[in-house]
Protein backbone atom coordinates (compact mmCIF):
# COMPACT_ATOMS: atom_id res chain seq x y z
CA UNK A 1 0.00 0.00 0.00
CA UNK A 2 1.33 3.54 -0.80
CA UNK A 3 -0.50 6.58 0.23
CA UNK A 4 0.32 10.16 1.28
CA UNK A 5 0.31 10.37 5.13
CA UNK A 6 1.25 13.89 5.84
CA UNK A 7 1.04 17.24 4.00
CA UNK A 8 3.17 20.39 5.56
CA UNK A 9 0.77 23.40 6.19
CA UNK A 10 2.79 26.47 7.20
CA UNK A 11 1.38 28.53 9.92
CA UNK A 12 2.26 31.41 12.15
CA UNK A 13 0.82 29.98 15.50
CA UNK A 14 0.41 26.41 16.32
CA UNK A 15 -2.18 26.83 18.70
CA UNK A 16 -4.03 29.50 16.33
CA UNK A 17 -4.15 26.51 13.68
CA UNK A 18 -5.07 24.11 16.24
CA UNK A 19 -8.19 25.89 17.14
CA UNK A 20 -9.02 26.73 13.37
CA UNK A 21 -8.54 23.25 12.30
CA UNK A 22 -10.23 21.06 15.13
CA UNK A 23 -12.82 23.63 16.23
CA UNK A 24 -14.16 25.53 12.72
CA UNK A 25 -12.96 22.25 10.38
CA UNK A 26 -13.88 19.75 12.62
CA UNK A 27 -10.44 17.54 12.47
CA UNK A 28 -9.06 15.82 15.49
CA UNK A 29 -5.41 16.92 17.14
CA UNK A 30 -3.69 13.22 16.38
CA UNK A 31 -0.29 14.64 18.12
CA UNK A 32 1.62 18.10 19.54
CA UNK A 33 4.76 16.63 20.79
CA UNK A 34 7.36 19.35 21.79
CA UNK A 35 10.99 19.29 19.95
CA UNK A 36 13.81 21.21 19.12
CA UNK A 37 14.87 22.77 15.24
CA UNK A 38 18.40 22.09 13.79
CA UNK A 39 20.08 24.39 16.15
CA UNK A 40 18.03 23.54 19.33
CA UNK A 41 15.12 26.04 19.46
CA UNK A 42 11.95 24.81 20.36
CA UNK A 43 9.45 23.62 18.06
CA UNK A 44 6.34 21.25 18.09
CA UNK A 45 5.48 18.15 16.02
CA UNK A 46 1.13 19.16 15.24
CA UNK A 47 -0.45 16.84 13.63
CA UNK A 48 -4.60 17.11 12.31
CA UNK A 49 -6.47 14.67 10.44
CA UNK A 50 -9.68 14.74 9.09
CA UNK A 51 -12.61 12.95 11.84
CA UNK A 52 -12.56 9.57 10.18
CA UNK A 53 -8.99 9.49 8.57
CA UNK A 54 -7.21 10.17 5.75
CA UNK A 55 -4.12 12.51 4.63
CA UNK A 56 -3.24 14.67 8.03
CA UNK A 57 -1.84 17.89 7.81
CA UNK A 58 1.65 18.70 10.06
CA UNK A 59 1.38 21.82 11.10
CA UNK A 60 4.49 23.56 10.78
CA UNK A 61 5.41 27.10 12.44
CA UNK A 62 7.00 29.08 9.77
CA UNK A 63 10.78 29.27 10.35
CA UNK A 64 12.69 32.15 8.25
CA UNK A 65 11.74 35.01 6.21
CA UNK A 66 11.00 32.82 3.24
CA UNK A 67 8.89 30.36 5.34
CA UNK A 68 6.94 33.21 6.66
CA UNK A 69 6.54 34.37 2.84
CA UNK A 70 5.07 31.47 2.01
CA UNK A 71 2.17 31.48 5.04
CA UNK A 72 -1.12 31.85 3.49
CA UNK A 73 -0.07 31.45 -0.08
CA UNK A 74 1.33 27.97 -0.28
CA UNK A 75 -0.07 27.27 -3.46
CA UNK A 76 0.14 30.59 -5.12
CA UNK A 77 -3.00 32.07 -4.82
CA UNK A 78 -4.65 28.39 -6.51
CA UNK A 79 -7.23 26.26 -4.71
CA UNK A 80 -4.40 24.00 -3.15
CA UNK A 81 -6.14 21.98 -0.57
CA UNK A 82 -9.85 19.62 -0.96
CA UNK A 83 -11.82 18.95 1.79
CA UNK A 84 -14.63 16.36 0.62
CA UNK A 85 -17.61 15.62 3.10
CA UNK A 86 -20.43 13.51 2.71
CA UNK A 87 -23.25 15.89 4.32
CA UNK A 88 -22.16 19.45 2.51
CA UNK A 89 -25.10 21.48 3.33
CA UNK A 90 -24.60 20.74 7.59
CA UNK A 91 -20.34 20.87 7.16
CA UNK A 92 -21.12 24.58 5.53
CA UNK A 93 -23.65 25.83 8.28
CA UNK A 94 -20.62 24.79 10.96
CA UNK A 95 -18.45 26.24 9.12
CA UNK A 96 -20.00 29.32 8.44
CA UNK A 97 -21.00 29.61 12.54
CA UNK A 98 -17.37 29.31 13.34
CA UNK A 99 -15.96 32.51 11.02
CA UNK A 100 -14.69 30.42 8.41
CA UNK A 101 -14.11 32.75 5.19
CA UNK A 102 -16.19 31.35 2.26
CA UNK A 103 -15.66 33.49 -0.96
CA UNK A 104 -18.14 32.05 -3.08
CA UNK A 105 -21.87 30.60 -2.60
CA UNK A 106 -21.89 26.95 -3.06
CA UNK A 107 -21.89 26.02 -6.47
CA UNK A 108 -22.86 22.47 -8.50
CA UNK A 109 -20.30 20.94 -10.30
CA UNK A 110 -20.55 17.60 -12.42
CA UNK A 111 -17.84 16.14 -10.18
CA UNK A 112 -19.07 17.83 -6.61
CA UNK A 113 -20.95 20.59 -4.97
CA UNK A 114 -18.34 22.89 -3.86
CA UNK A 115 -17.48 26.10 -2.20
CA UNK A 116 -14.07 28.05 -1.88
CA UNK A 117 -12.59 29.12 1.95
CA UNK A 118 -9.79 30.41 3.16
CA UNK A 119 -8.41 29.32 6.38
CA UNK A 120 -7.09 30.87 8.96
CA UNK A 121 -3.29 31.97 6.77
CA UNK A 122 -5.35 32.89 3.68
CA UNK A 123 -4.90 29.67 1.79
CA UNK A 124 -7.88 28.59 -0.36
CA UNK A 125 -9.60 25.46 0.08
CA UNK A 126 -12.52 23.54 -1.86
CA UNK A 127 -15.20 22.49 0.13
CA UNK A 128 -16.67 19.44 -1.65
CA UNK A 129 -19.77 17.76 -1.24
CA UNK A 130 -21.60 14.77 -3.27
CA UNK A 131 -22.54 16.08 -6.76
CA UNK A 132 -26.55 17.59 -7.01
CA UNK A 133 -28.88 14.96 -7.32
CA UNK A 134 -26.09 11.86 -6.47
Amino acid sequence: MTRIGLVTLLVEDYDAAIEFFVDALGFELVEDSPGTTDDGRPKRWVVVRPARGGTGLLLARADGADQRARVGDQAGGRVGFFLEVDDFEDRFARMQRAGVEFLETPRAEPYATVAVFRDLAGNRWDLLGPPTGA
